[in-house]
């Protein structure tokens, strides 16, 4: 049978292109996608033509392509319902509605291993996020925020506002965001953040000390932004530390390591969602992190971030539509209808 698979094609052009589904074997099961969600973050950068043609993996989502070179089926996060099982498959699997990091396509085959339920209390809208906030878990386990602590957090897209919502509910003494846009500041508002700081509106150092306590102990940087780095380093206080969890792709980034970085005892970490950090890999596994990601999407108010829906076969307007409008558009899903034209809800 065939399905249709969204393709990069070039900077600027991506199609959703008919492709041979692979046949069901034994134990494995096929899956008919109801909704896809957008990496604003990753997906863009190869939407315009920045990715690195070779991509170094090294996490257990064996659907992520090592080669980004044009033309490329990319996505991983895939919400649908399990329509037929192989026979070495447990009859359980049928009908179940399933997360999967898989690109976006109508439907896929897959072994039941790599798919995680979709827990009944998290709506099928909502599921989609479950990349993104496991991405938010995962730079809290590595920025292990503590008690009192002063946070920021560079970026508010979607995975820095699951970040500011987790963040949110700790007892820390202030927690402030930095976005330039404006609608991004008033969601971060409401995700937690005491203070919502636009860097373009002055000089980000003494707009800090207007509006904070103090300078940040520990602070995030998410924006995608490779200058937004320097600014974090900037703003961060004596002996913080600094978690990146931007990926800037072949984009350098410009660090003036003679001031602060150096006077001031800083520490960047990276942090990357394909591995848990060594110091935690004893007490954490993905089954763990999945399952705090779950609650937290039951949790928090992730519906106020979903502000598009559009459908499959119109997936060059949503890659345009984060290029253009990123004031408007937050979290856009791909939705998909079954071979009848009805919505697989």
């Amino acid at each position: 049978m065939n399905g249709r698979s969204l393709y990069f094609v070039g900077p600027g052009e991506v199609e959703c292109i008919p492709r041979p589904v692979p046949p069901l074997s034994p134990d494995a099961v096929r899956v008919e996608t109801q909704y896809s969600a957008i990496s604003a973050g990753t997906e863009g950068l190869l939407y315009r033509g920045e990715a690195p043609a070779r991509l170094e993996t090294d996490g257990p989502v064996e659907t992520l392509v090592e080669d980004l070179s044009y033309p490329v089926r990319y996505g991983y996060a895939a919400v649908g319902t399990v329509v037929e099982t192989g026979e070495e498959v447990n009859d359980r699997w049928l009908d179940e509605q399933v997360f999967a990091y898989n690109p976006h396509e109508t439907t896929f085959v897959a072994a039941p291993e790599s798919l995680l339920v979709v827990p009944a209390a998290v709506s099928i809208r909502r599921a989609p996020l479950l990349a993104n906030a496991e991405t938010a878990v995962n730079f809290l386990l590595d920025g292990q925020p503590a008690l009192g602590e002063r946070v920021a957090v560079f970026g508010q897209g979607v995975v820095g506002l699951l970040t500011t919502g987790l963040l949110a509910e700790l007892a820390l003494e202030c927690l402030v965001v930095v976005d330039p846009i404006e609608r991004r500041r008033e969601l971060a508002l409401e995700f937690g953040a005491d203070v919502a700081v636009d860097p373009t509106s002055g000089d980000l150092t003494e707009l800090f000390e207007q509006h904070t306590p103090g300078r940040p102990d520990l602070t995030y940087e998410l924006s995608g932004n490779p200058a937004a780095l320097d600014d974090a380093m900037s703003i961060t206080g004596y002996d913080g530390r600094l978690v990146v969890g931007s990926w800037y792709g072949p984009k350098p980034a410009e660090l003036r390591f003679g001031g602060r970085f150096h006077r001031h005892r800083l520490d960047i970490e990276s942090s990357q969602v394909s591995t848990i950090a060594p110091r935690h890999e004893g007490r954490w596994s993905r089954d763990r992190r999945h399952e705090q990601a779950w609650n937290w999407l039951e949790a928090l108010p992730v519906e106020r971030l979903i502000t598009h829906e559009i459908p499959f076969e119109h997936a060059p307007d949503a890659y345009a539509l984060l290029e253009d409008e990123p004031a408007q558009a937050v979290q856009v899903l791909l939705t998909y209808e079954d071979d009848t034209g009805r919505r697989n809800l």
